[in-house]
């Protein structure tokens, strides 16, 4: 009889044991999939939510994708660097513009070619229209001393804040803004990635937007794509939109 009680016990273990990994690995698959994410909990107290996009997200509906109405804005990929146009940035700046939602054009800034040179790449790229959200710059790169990169930031802001007349938003990862961004640049919004936890700048300086979210699955995009939050109302994120055209 003992030893029944044995097998009976050690059965038990082994089922819980397979049912524990299994629920594991499908809670893995889905938060790698994109179905659930860790931040979602804590993005759902926002009120603005949004997207951004580039050339990566292929052919979108945007129709589809309004109908679920929780999105307010995107941010769109128009440059990189000094040279490079996203070929679907039109495409995707008009379907924005026609599901009616806030829009912007990011640029993705490289350590290649001057911050002036790659301010007029984006200038030409970008129109100049009433009611969209402030150019944003996407600073992931790294290799050079503070000095020189702040210089050719610096000239890429003055430039671009010359033209649409509006303060540009910093994109940033936590070391970036630890080594190029921390201490300086007062007064330019901050939008900080952070894909696991709530963010929290060292400095206890607040950020405007947050990338919570690099692998969501949504309906009308195929390809999956990055959610963010505005720490605001929808009516302070449309205080940040172009006023005119002048």
């Amino acid at each position: 009889m003992r030893w029944r009680k044995l097998l009976v016990n050690n059965r038990k273990k082994q089922i819980v044991a397979g049912t524990s990994i299994a629920f594991l690995g499908l809670l893995l698959f889905l938060i790698y999939s994109g179905y659930l994410w860790p931040n979602n909990f804590f993005s759902a107290s926002y009120l603005v939510h949004g997207i951004d996009i580039s050339h990566h997200q292929k052919k979108i509906d945007w129709e589809q994708l309004a109908r679920q109405k929780k999105y307010q804005f995107v941010f769109i990929k128009a440059t990189e660097g000094n040279d490079f146009q996203d070929h679907k940035f039109l495409i995707n700046w008009k379907g924005a513009t026609r599901v009616g939602l806030l829009k912007g054009a990011y640029h993705y800034f490289t350590l290649g070619s001057s911050g002036q040179e790659q301010a007029m790449n984006f200038i030409k790229s970008v129109p100049k229209e009433t009611g969209t959200l402030p150019p944003v710059i996407d600073l992931e790169e790294r290799g050079v001393g503070k000095e020189e990169f702040q210089k050719e930031l610096n000239d890429f802001i003055a430039t671009v804040e010359e033209h649409y007349g509006q303060k540009p938003i910093l994109y940033v990862v936590y070391s970036i803004y630890e080594k190029y961004i921390k201490g300086d640049f007062d007064g330019y919004p901050i939008w900080i990635r952070d894909v696991v936890k709530p963010p929290q700048l060292s400095d206890e300086r607040e950020w405007d937007f947050w990338q919570y979210c690099d692998r969501a699955k949504l309906p009308g995009i195929k390809k999956a794509v990055d959610l963010n939050v505005f720490q605001g109302s929808i009516m302070d994120l449309k205080g940040l939109s172009r006023k005119n055209q002048n």
